[in-house]
């Protein structure tokens, strides 16, 4: 059980580290020809451009929602209600 423990430990502070190294990535996002782009749109494509990224940003987000509150209700479906096993005595 203790080694159980400590993997988890060495898998969280990797998951933190790789999550620390990934923000520098996503600046490669912002090329030139997008920037000049929707700079020399006008001001109508500008708000329908923020409008779609709200757009996209709701589906995940609800996706997301869900799962977390479909294991939030679930989480002691398996705990409760099950036949338990009793210890076995070895003589």
């Amino acid at each position: 059980m203790r080694n159980l423990k400590s993997l988890a430990g060495i898998v969280i502070g990797l998951v933190l580290v790789a999550a620390l190294m990934l923000p520098p990535l996503a600046f490669s996002q912002g090329c030139a020809l997008c920037y000049t782009q929707a700079a020399a749109s006008g001001a109508r494509m500008i708000k329908a451009l923020k409008s779609g990224i709200v757009i996209l940003i709701v589906p995940p987000l609800a996706i997301c929602t869900g799962a977390i509150a479909l294991a939030y209700r679930k989480r002691n479906q398996f705990n409760e209600g099950g036949p338990r096993a009793e210890p076995s005595s070895d003589r």
